[in-house]
């Protein structure tokens, strides 16, 4: 019998298909910007205690205490056993104020959420359930028990493994599988389907009990990360994190499927659906979008700025002050007097209304340009994270 296409790609890959297995030859990888390529809103960001996105697209730090303060960046490798198997960069969290005596509800943790329409392919809540396999390059000072947790957004329910990073400052390679249930169908829908978080810190409410290697009701309770170390009770100690990958079924660190590369552009538009800035940058300004003057009252002019990909869902839009933005026209410039965002209704995921009020006259009806003068600290920022 002839072998197929993919039967043989598997076979140059060393990849074992199984009855828990979808094979996804020309599929775009499940998680976006697992190689950390792209960092749109920073490279580095210190003095960081609150949850949030804060350097890395699509990587979110949670902290529920102030006594850890860190910094977040992201890293260039030029070594090391993840820089030999092809990745350039990695999240690297650096702790700056230790937490020596963990609270009861304190949790440290990176997270990365998925949207749950793209969670359908596990098959969740079918007798089809098919289990996950998530792979990451983890580098740690502090040795010991790590733990990886997946959560049910939809049904606040959760299923957690452990790790161990076995050598200081080493990058190792770890392969978990998850069961994946057939209870509790997860919605279709762009909302936060499987979260994935990996703890760094977690108190006795998070780390008390007896760690949920099945799936059990309530997304995050002491079973969640029994057993984790404290990554974090030495301002010398660092996690680094690179290679994040899921795949559909279950797989060891022999059988698993190679990383799917993808290029920047691409997967600069996969983060951009959940986060664009613009900006940023010492150039003397830039055009923010294309406009028309109102023309019952020409000293206001209106802007439709376009998103380069649709965002997940209505963004929220942050902007600087309003004398950072000028409107261009034929008679030469005006500078702003107030700036109003509003989302257009009508297109939520593809545009930005942008409305502003301008000194002095426009000159007629020649107004042409709205734009942002750049720099450093001059960003327009578009979100619609999970």
């Amino acid at each position: 019998m002839a072998l197929s296409k993919i039967d043989v790609a598997n076979m140059l890959t060393g990849i074992v298909p199984n009855d828990n297995s979808i094979r996804r030859p020309s599929s775009k990888p499940i998680i976006i910007n697992g190689d950390m390529a792209v960092s749109q809103r920073s490279t580095s960001a210190s003095s960081i205690s609150a949850a949030g996105y804060h350097a890395v697209d699509r990587i979110r730090y949670s902290n529920s205490s102030s006594a850890v303060v860190v910094t977040i960046s992201q890293e260039t490798l030029s070594s090391g056993n993840a820089f030999l198997n092809g990745f350039h960069n990695a999240l690297k969290i650096d702790c700056t104020t230790a937490d020596t005596s963990i609270a009861s509800g304190h949790l440290t943790a990176m997270q990365y959420k998925l949207e749950a329409q793209d969670c359908t392919v596990f098959r969740k809540g079918t007798a089809n359930a098919k289990k996950m396999t998530v792979a990451f390059w983890f580098k740690a000072t502090k040795t010991g028990t790590y733990i990886l947790q997946i959560g049910d957004s939809d049904n606040s329910r959760k299923i957690s493994k452990a790790y161990t990073v076995s050598t200081t400052n080493t990058w190792e390679h770890k392969v978990l599988a998850f069961d994946i249930e057939t209870s509790n169908a997860m919605n279709d829908d762009n909302g936060a389907g499987f979260v994935l978080t990996w703890w760094l810190v977690a108190g006795s409410d998070y780390s008390g009990g007896t760690l949920a290697t099945s799936w059990e009701a309530t997304e995050f309770d002491s079973n969640s990360a029994a057993g984790q170390v404290n990554a974090f009770d030495s301002t010398s100690n660092n996690v680094h994190i690179t290679g994040i990958q899921a795949e559909v079924g279950e797989f060891s660190s022999t059988t698993l499927p190679p990383f799917q590369f993808e290029d920047f552009g691409d997967n600069l538009a996969r983060c951009q659906r959940y986060f664009y800035i613009l900006g940023g940058t010492t150039d003397t300004q830039k055009r923010l979008s294309v406009n028309f003057c109102n023309p019952s009252n020409r000293n206001q002019t209106l802007g439709l700025h376009h998103l380069p990909v649709p965002m997940r869902t209505a963004q929220t839009v942050t902007i600087p002050s309003a004398s950072d933005f000028s409107v261009t026209h034929l008679g030469g410039a005006n500078a702003c007097s107030s700036v109003t965002i509003n989302n257009d209704g009508a297109l939520p995921n593809n545009a930005m209304l942008s409305c502003l009020a301008i000194t002095g006259s426009n000159a007629g009806t020649d107004c042409v340009m709205l734009e942002m003068t750049y720099a450093s600290t001059n960003t327009m920022e578009v979100s619609a994270e999970l």
